[in-house]
């Protein structure tokens, strides 16, 4: 018997346009906050001639006043969402580097969970030719087969608005973020990429499309997986689909100048340059691009299987692709051991949608929601080869993008790690914040490695305003310093370490607090600069401000470390690429009762990684040991 579901008293996007306004800081405020952030940074004369930056920005003949004036002229016109409504896509499409390995980030999935014996299984109300069998027991396949079926009822709710809006401390958040998880693709351009996606003046409404592209051996597949009613195939008929596709793509790989996703990791005007010349060479890459574009999202069968949980994680993240469309928004990549994880395109969706929309697709066995998805039999999927057609220009083109890409993943070292002792709840029983626990463990790891305190980013998520993505938050502070010095001070006592610690905890508190209250600095003056470049002749401001050129503009922003997290049983471990030449990338799961830690670096600096991430696992217990002496002392 299929289970039911009750419809949700609010439809999930009922609460956006009730969500309130991101609020606009005033100039003033925003150049203060910012003095006050970068200053931590900067020696006395690089603050001096920052603060002399800033008071010309703020002058009545400054740029500043003219730019912040267009941009509350935007923010109060009509059908303008937020005033950070045209910084996203200057952030995220106006990047013209590769986006893959440098912006896609990736989930490695818990393992799956056996169904029970008892779970329900869909009903066949009329008879319909049996699949063909699937190799007995293959993990990959039931794997694949269940990620697409979840993600398949996840869909059909969302497109009946039976997602219940997300609610975070008591707060409805911004579910905007969920119409770019299904046929949704990043096209790119020369000068800014497009987006191809639902729900907008092309394509109104949810997608329509009814099928997945499947990439095994270097080919293509398309595989349809909703019926001409709409309807879900059953989970055995979604494995049967995929087992043609694994018999279809034969045994050994395809050639890797064929293989036209290498192309999707090239700079992105490059890329622009030869998506154009695949159309112009013959009508049917259009059609094939066509397929791609509109499919579901894509399902990566891979024929390697990984070493361990490292070599795992960096094969969601920059696994070859022969076997991947990084350009498309959602990527389920699935191992021949039924390890699983998805590589995510940002432009559209960060790490907290994302997070919600695995724990649907994990919360249940996947006989549980197929049935629940309404899934009928409509025999075998259709499969069939999605090809482009190559001339010997376009192949060389792309072996070159393969080539560079595997040199470019090279020149990125990962560490991953793992601290069952220091978990959430280890945190809140040392009552203290486990973020800010661990982000100070960060900055005493990295004092100790490397001799110094560096820039450092956190992402924070805002979605309690209207279209809200994220706020970004710059972690040291004067506490901070304070902090790192007084733990290696031999004349510091443990209460005056201890005093610090907290000192610098709550510091990083109020700091968050005041990200997601809207009141930072940094995307403020940054849209002001994107103003300027886009409008500044006609607003009377033709050059770029020296507050861009000064030192704490410059300073603040080149990281040493850049850090995210994410919070999700579902979640083993979350990944992305560092974001300069000197970066560590921290990507965290922070569960209750461990802290799971993916590091990347360029090549060039891997020893500091690692002589961090040896730091780190002393700090860590330096930490709780330190907090835990307080509380029997309290």
């Amino acid at each position: 018997m299929a289970t039911t579901e009750t419809a949700p008293a609010v439809r999930t996007f009922d609460n956006e346009d009730s969500l309130p306004r991101v609020p606009l800081p005033e100039l003033a405020d925003s150049c203060a906050r910012f003095l006050d952030w970068c200053a931590p940074l900067l020696t006395a004369e690089q603050l001096a001639a920052t603060e002399t930056a800033v008071n010309d920005f703020l002058a009545p003949d400054g740029p500043g006043r003219p730019l912040h004036a267009e941009l509350a002229r935007f923010d109060a016109s009509d059908g303008v969402h937020s005033w950070l409504d045209e910084f996203w896509p200057a952030r995220y499409l106006g990047r013209r580097d590769r986006i893959a390995l440098n912006a896609n980030f990736f989930f490695l999935f818990r393992d799956a969970v056996p169904a029970p014996a008892t779970a329900t299984r869909t009903a066949t109300p009329t008879p319909a030719p049996a699949p063909a069998a699937t190799p007995p027991g293959d993990p990959q396949v039931e794997r694949a087969a269940g990620l697409i079926a979840a993600a398949l009822d996840y869909k059909i709710r969302l497109d009946a608005e039976r997602i219940p809006p997300l609610v975070r401390r008591g707060q409805p958040q911004s579910m905007v973020q969920n119409r770019f998880l299904f046929s949704t693709t990043r096209i790119p351009g020369q000068d800014q990429d497009t987006v191809r996606v639902p729900y907008s003046a092309a394509w109104p409404g949810p997608s329509d499309a009814r099928h997945v592209v499947v990439f095994r051996h270097g080919q293509m597949f398309r595989m349809d997986v909703l019926g001409p009613d709409g309807t879900p195939h059953t989970l055995p008929e979604l494995a049967a689909g995929l087992a043609a596709v694994v018999a279809a793509a034969g045994p050994a790989p395809a050639p890797d100048d064929t293989a036209v996703g290498h192309l999707t990791t090239k700079a992105r005007a490059a890329w622009a340059r030869s998506r154009a010349s695949l159309i112009a060479h013959d009508p049917a890459n259009a059609a094939a691009l066509e397929e791609i574009e509109r499919a579901l999202f894509c399902v990566c069968l891979d024929h390697v299987v990984p070493p361990d949980t490292l070599a795992t994680c960096d094969q969601l993240l920059h696994g070859s692709a022969a076997g991947r469309w990084y350009d498309k928004s959602v990527s389920f990549v699935v191992f021949p051991n039924g390890r699983a994880g998805i590589n995510i395109e940002h432009c559209g969706l960060d790490g907290t949608t994302v997070l919600s929309f695995v724990d649907e697709l994990l919360a249940a066995p996947p006989a549980e929601l197929s049935t629940r998805s309404g899934a009928q039999s409509h025999g075998r999927p259709a499969v069939r080869p999605v090809s482009f057609v190559l001339d010997a220009a376009l192949r060389a083109d792309i072996q070159a993008a393969s080539e560079s890409f595997a040199e470019f993943g090279e020149e990125t070292v990962a560490v991953a790690l793992s601290f069952p002792e220091h978990g959430a709840d280890r945190s809140k029983t040392l009552r203290i914040s486990p973020d800010a626990l661990v982000q100070l463990a960060y900055q005493l790891a990295h004092y100790r490695a490397k001799g110094q305190i560096g820039a450092t980013y956190e992402s924070i998520a805002t979605r309690q305003w209207r279209y809200g993505r994220t706020e970004a938050m710059r972690v040291v502070t004067p506490e901070v310093l304070t902090f790192a010095a007084t733990m290696d001070d031999p004349a510091a006592d443990p209460a005056t370490r201890l005093a610090a610690l907290r000192a610098a905890a709550n510091a990083h508190v109020r700091r968050a607090g005041e990200c997601q209250r809207g009141d930072a600095p940094e995307q403020h003056l940054w849209e002001l600069a994107f103003i300027q470049r886009r409008q500044g002749a006609e607003l009377g401001v033709p050059t770029a401000s020296p507050l861009y050129e000064s030192p704490g503009w410059l300073v603040m922003r080149d990281d040493y470390l850049s850090t995210s997290s994410a919070p999700s049983a579902n979640i083993e471990y979350f990944g992305f690429g560092s974001t300069s030449g000197k970066c560590i990338g921290i990507a965290y799961v922070l569960l209750p009762d461990r802290l799971n830690i993916y590091l990347s670096t360029p090549r060039p600096v891997t020893a500091g990684m690692h002589a961090f991430a040896d730091r780190l696992r002393e700090a860590l217990g330096e930490l709780d040991e330190l907090l835990t002496t307080g509380l029997a002392r309290s």
